[in-house]
């Protein structure tokens, strides 16, 4: 059932519409006027609205104007017994939805009932996807260090300016990425990520620009790169300090003469992409070490935004458990529940290695296994880890009832927070920790490490 708004200066129209519309189910308002019509419209809201053009003192097409100012998603059908295609174009320029001539057809009516209302909640559900998605990627804190963070996205969002985003693992580098993306004139254009750090280094190339049918074994196509597919929009380039020497080369080829070539192929495409790109590496050491090209590094660093770590900010800490809660109990169905004092106490006395993604599954974690109506301390103690003991350990190591199980609750646990730092990526992480990756292989086997959903 729909509210629908029928203005018609003539009596026996607005009867036959009500009583059309009223037999179909909906809730049908009437005026016979101008000003009538827009008293109705602000107190009823209607779904839909027909208004007939020709009206005494105020006509359709001024009355079309005021709603449209009042609501630009309004959906008004225009009706007139007197309709030409001066009138009709008219009418769509202001706003309007459809056009109908008089005598009014029933079956015609009801189509455009059916497809405006249609058209309408297809509208509506678009923008409550887009209010799922905006609250999922929402920086969330009040801490000095997000307040100047989010003053320079305000600044250099509405710019097609290049940006580079550096932090750990989990600090939020993403979420920077769509602010930019949303605040800039290419807000409606395509968003692409590409994580540099997760594609073999002999498939980045055709992943970043395409390729022709043939190029290599398994070309069965030819197929569109991302760079091509961000045309008009953004290229978000995570873990660009990951990429190849080869395609570094072709990246600041693209980013000097706006055109890409397909592996394989010989036509240059033009595309138009802004660049944003993201590490957690130390990019001027990478080029000390002969691993980055500093030619690209000045081209992607044209205004350089780095993200916190949490624990820079952990006033933020109470603020983001409450935005996790929300979007855990809305978008996963978990059950509520509320946090102590103490329990957000605990949680902001923690180091996070993982930073914000892993207080996010910390919080989901709670919300599936605490036992009570609320999260209390004991709960982040038991199923967390808390803070350091007395004698400078975390509580969990002390609980090891031999010395053999305390050694291996500490490899655990150290290896899981080097994985968590270096984004699950095992290559980085042996080499962080001096391990043989095949040795390390074997610890995640062997410690059932899993990493956690993002």
């Amino acid at each position: 059932m729909a509210r629908i708004l029928v203005v018609d200066d003539e009596d026996g129209i607005r009867r036959v519409l009500r009583q059309l519309l009223e037999y179909e189910g909906h809730e049908v308002r009437v005026a016979g006027g101008g000003g009538e019509a827009l008293t109705a419209f602000e107190e009823a809201r209607p779904d839909l609205t027909f208004l007939d053009v020709k009206m005494a003192r105020m006509d359709g097409l001024e009355v079309l104007a005021r709603i449209r100012e009042r609501d630009p998603e309004a959906l008004v059908v225009m009706i007139s017994g007197h309709g030409t295609i001066e009138t009709a174009v008219e009418a769509t320029r202001r706003g309007a939805y459809d056009f109908l001539e008089k005598p009014l057809d029933t079956d015609r009516i009801l189509l455009t009932v059916r497809n405006a209302l249609q058209q309408r909640g297809l509208a509506q559900e678009n923008a409550r996807l887009r209010g799922e998605i905006e609250s999922r990627y929402e920086i969330v804190g009040s801490s000095f260090a997000i307040r100047a963070l989010l003053e320079r996205v305000e600044k250099v969002g509405p710019t097609d300016a290049r940006v580079l985003v550096t932090g750990e693992n989990g600090t939020g580098k993403e979420l920077v990425a769509r602010a930019l993306h949303r605040l800039s004139s290419r807000a409606d254009g395509p968003f692409i990520e590409v994580n540099c750090a997760a594609i073999p280094s002999e498939l980045i190339e055709s992943e970043l620009f395409g390729h022709v049918k043939g190029s290599f074994t398994g070309a069965y196509s030819d197929r569109a790169g991302k760079f091509e597919l961000a045309h008009g929009g953004t290229l978000f380039l995570d873990e660009i300090g990951d990429m190849s020497a080869a395609a570094q080369a072709k990246v600041l080829r693209v980013l000097q003469e706006g055109l890409v070539t397909r592996v394989g192929g010989e036509r240059p495409i033009r595309v138009d992409v802004r660049v944003i790109a993201a590490t957690n590496k130390d990019l001027e050491r990478e080029i000390e070490a002969g691993r980055f090209r500093e030619d690209l590094y000045f081209r992607l660093n044209v205004v350089p935004i780095h993200v916190p770590p949490l624990r820079e900010r952990r006033e933020d800490i109470p603020m983001l458990v409450q935005h996790f809660i929300r979007q855990a109990t809305e978008q996963q169905r978990l059950p509520p529940r509320t946090f102590t004092t103490d329990a957000i106490d605990r949680l902001g006395r923690m180091e996070w290695p993982g930073n914000v993604r892993e207080l996010r599954n910390t919080v989901e974690r709670l919300l599936i296994l605490a036992r009570g109506p609320e999260v209390t301390a004991a709960d982040v103690d038991r199923l967390v880890g808390g803070p350091p003991a007395p004698g400078g350990l975390p509580t969990d190591l002390l609980g090891a009832a031999t010395f053999a199980d305390f050694k291996d609750r500490a490899e655990r646990a150290y290896i899981l927070a080097k994985l968590r730092e270096n984004d699950w990526n095992v290559s980085e992480t042996a080499r962080a920790i001096d391990m043989p990756r095949s040795n390390l292989y074997k610890k995640i086997e062997r410690f059932n490490l899993v990493r956690e959903e993002p």
